[in-house]
Order: C-alpha cells, then structure tokens, then sequence
C-alpha cells in the first residue's frame, strides 16, 4: 500500500515537472521567435505571445481536467449503484434492502398508511437446475426471475435479493387483496417465462409466502413470518395477517 502511494506520487512529480519544464520552454521558444518577426511591435509580439500561450497550455489543460472529472463522477454512480444494488439480478441488495424497511419502522411517515404487505420468494428447483446444467445457467435462471418479479410488482414496491436465492418484495400500504394479486401475478409470469438450458426447455417455478400488517413491523419479523409460511406451504401462495 505504502509503495502504490509512493509510485503514484513519483509520477505525480514527474507529470509537475515534465509539464512546467515544457510550458517554460514553449513560452521562451515562442518569445525568441517574435523577435525575429518583422512588423511586429513589442506590443503586438506581447499580445501574441499572451493569446497563444495560454491557449495552447491551458485548453488542454483544462480539457484533461475536465474529463478527469467526468470519469471521476461516472466511478462514484458506478460505486454507489454496487453498493446500493445486486450485480446479478439489479435487485436491491439485501443490506441496502433491509436497512430501508428499518429505517421506515424507526421513522414513521407523516401521512400515508402504516400497513402493508411482505412477500419472500424462493426459485424451486435451482439446486437441480446447477446441477444439471451448471452454475451459469442457475444464474440466468435468477436473473429471469428476478426481472419477471420487477415487472409484476406496483411502481412503489421494493425488491430485495436477501440471500444467494431469496427475494423479498415490500409492498407498502397494500391490501390483501392487492398483495394476493402481486403474489399470483408473479407466480403465474414465472411460470410462463421461456427458459432452455443448453437447448433443453424447462419450467420456471418459485414457491412464495407473505404477511400482512396494519402497521409496519421490523423485517426480521415480517421474514421470520413469511419463510415460516413459504416452507410450510411448499409451491402454494398463502398469506398470513400478524398481529398489530
């Protein structure tokens, strides 16, 4: 760590050097070639030489700068979005994911209703699915999953990757009705995604467990509750309502 930092500011003080040394040189070169111009002034040889030089040093300069900035402010979106989303299915992380239901709890809105629904999601057979086909091909699997859950769910949901083959979807201020019809809209979309490993088509499928809330709770007591469900009831979609 000490030599990376170390090499970084030796180039840093060759860059300064190299660059002073070449900006001084071009300046005197260029003075030495006025003198010799015929027709010119000292002061039209002093306005050349106020135009061209910072042109030629500080445009490049300046541009240098300027993209160094760009490409230090696409590294921090590219950083913040890693840290903020899951690189295999874009999903919100679960750190991320867990950290924003806790701080809804901790910090109740000023309007709005406090109720609520919370669904976990399982694949079925994604096991089998990495045994047969390979590793990649569980992850694609993921990846169609996770992308047909974004696309059942209402604008104002949140989904989460909360373990290597979990997703969790907070629906906020839903029904129960409304979070059966986002559970069975789900399951049935699965279903029907297109999926052929190695030119071998097979059937998608995810078991799903949710609650329901009149007033926001903790997630680990909303998943406790959900996965007990899910594992309970296997591929069939139930819903639970807790207690306030």
């Amino acid at each position: 760590m000490a030599n990376s930092s170390a090499q970084a500011w030796k180039s840093i003080a060759w860059l300064t050097l190299l660059g002073t040394a070449g900006s001084l040189g071009f300046s005197l070169g260029l003075n030495y070639l006025l003198l010799f111009a015929d027709g010119l002034t000292p002061f039209g040889r002093g306005v050349v030489t106020a135009t061209l030089v910072p042109l030629v040093i500080g445009l490049p300069l300046f541009l240098l700068i300027g993209w160094g900035r760009v490409e230090i402010r696409r590294y921090r979106q590219e950083l913040n979005k890693s840290a903020t989303y899951d690189g295999l299915t874009g999903c919100l992380n679960g750190t991320v994911f867990t950290s924003i239901i806790e701080r809804r709890v901790k910090k109740p809105s000023e309007r709005g209703s406090r109720s609520g629904a919370f669904l976990v999601i399982h694949p079925e057979h994604l096991r089998s699915i990495n045994l047969r086909f390979g590793i990649e091909w569980g992850d694609e699997a993921l990846r169609l999953i996770a992308s047909t859950i974004k696309s059942s769910v209402r604008e104002e949901d949140l989904i989460g990757r909360i373990g290597i083959s979990i997703f969790g979807v907070f629906l906020p201020g839903a029904t129960e009705e409304d979070a059966k019809e986002v559970g069975e809209r789900i399951r049935a979309r699965v279903a029907q995604v297109y999926f052929a490993p190695k030119g071998a088509e097979d059937v998608l499928s995810i078991g799903v467990g949710g609650v329901v809330f009149e007033n926001e709770l903790a997630f680990d007591d909303m998943f406790r509750s959900a996965e007990q469900l899910l594992s309970r009831n296997g591929t069939d979609f139930e819903l639970s309502r807790l207690p306030s």
